[in-house]
């Protein structure tokens, strides 16, 4: 199976809020919500594409012919690439019931674990979803990151007692998820949280704890004053928040505030091994990408993200050959050109 097959595939059975374009670049859903669409008019997410194709790599293969090393270290594993499946929820509403959240959970942990990579598993109102997550990760030796939602503390308390028990090596938070309507409309109050109450929740984590959601510089050195270990780059894909920058936009200014004293990951329209590596030679220490993933599950199950990691990691391989990088260590800003 390669990748043509695999959006073929998808495209026979995702519902009709998600056109499976062959890129997946915001234009073809825009503000379709239920679907993969973004908030408002929809223009964030095609942002966050378009601000990554805006900048090019500079060639030079005037260097040492060796192979490239693509392989990643996080709070102590090795990875073979530095992309991560990222979480997405409520698939059967927004693409369609072909897949629950646990039985897309069950194939995309597994299938990324066997791949070398790592797979962040969603949240939901219904507490299966974690549970199912957390059942998935522990079935692959804790190769697996549970993003929890910003509920009550209490709430919180109860799915982090859930996902420790699966082993994971790590435990995010997608912080940005305060502008989802389910979330506004909880009771008790769920949502934004302040520094006093991340450092807690950082804290009742007991592993590494991330923070997905920091678009400023500001909002990144509040993350490290709670305790974070590492931070992502996010705006939810445009999903709870109008006419906000892309993710390629504010890198710089977050990599600069932080970067070296926590990880720095991104996501947000980055869809192939070329914007991996844009993404690195401006500070960061990895990306997610998630809508992608779908599409991969849907069209193939596990052959379909094992399809896609290898295109994304051969892309990224080729273009650190002709760029003069040896090793991800080696990619630095003066191998991209910005606008």
């Amino acid at each position: 199976m390669n990748y043509d097959e695999v959006v073929k595939a998808a495209r026979a059975c995702i519902g009709d809020s998600c056109k499976v374009c062959s890129v997946c670049n915001g234009m073809g859903c825009k503000n379709r919500i239920p679907g993969p669409g973004a908030k408002g008019v929809g223009d964030t997410a095609v942002r966050n594409y378009q601000k990554w194709q805006e900048i090019r790599v500079n060639m030079d293969t005037l260097h040492e012919n060796r192979p490239a090393d693509t392989s990643v270290e996080l709070f102590g594993r090795t990875f073979r690439y530095p992309f991560f499946a990222g979480p997405v929820g409520a698939v059967d509403m927004h693409y369609s019931d072909k897949y629950d959240d646990p039985a897309y959970n069950n194939i995309l942990v597994d299938a990324c674990a066997k791949a070398g990579i790592v797979a962040f598993t969603g949240d939901g109102m219904n507490p299966e979803v974690v549970r199912s997550a957390a059942a998935a990760i522990a079935a692959a030796g804790g190769m697996g990151i549970p993003t929890i939602k910003p509920w009550n503390l209490q709430t919180i308390r109860e799915k982090l007692d859930l996902v420790k028990q699966a082993g994971a090596f790590a435990i995010a938070m997608d912080v940005d998820a305060a502008g989802l309507p389910f979330l506004k409309n909880f009771t008790p109050p769920a949502g934004s949280k302040t520094v006093d109450e991340l450092r807690e929740i950082a804290q009742m984590a007991g592993v590494p704890f991330i923070v997905k959601g920091i678009m400023t510089g500001k909002a990144a050195r509040k993350a490290e004053e709670a305790g974070a270990a590492a931070i992502i780059v996010s705006n939810h894909g445009g999903r709870v928040l109008d006419q906000c920058p892309a993710t390629a936009e504010v890198l710089p200014e977050i990599v600069e505030a932080v970067g070296g004293r926590m990880k720095v990951l991104v996501d947000g329209g980055i869809r192939s091994g070329v914007d991996v590596f844009k993404a690195l030679a401006m500070g960061a220490d990895g990306v997610l990408i998630a809508r992608p993933f779908v599409t991969a599950v849907y069209g193939g199950g596990a052959e379909g993200v094992q399809c896609y990691v290898e295109k994304l990691g051969a892309e990224l391989a080729d273009t650190m050959a002709m760029c003069g990088a040896s090793a991800l260590s080696g990619i630095s800003g003066e191998m991209i050109r910005r606008p």
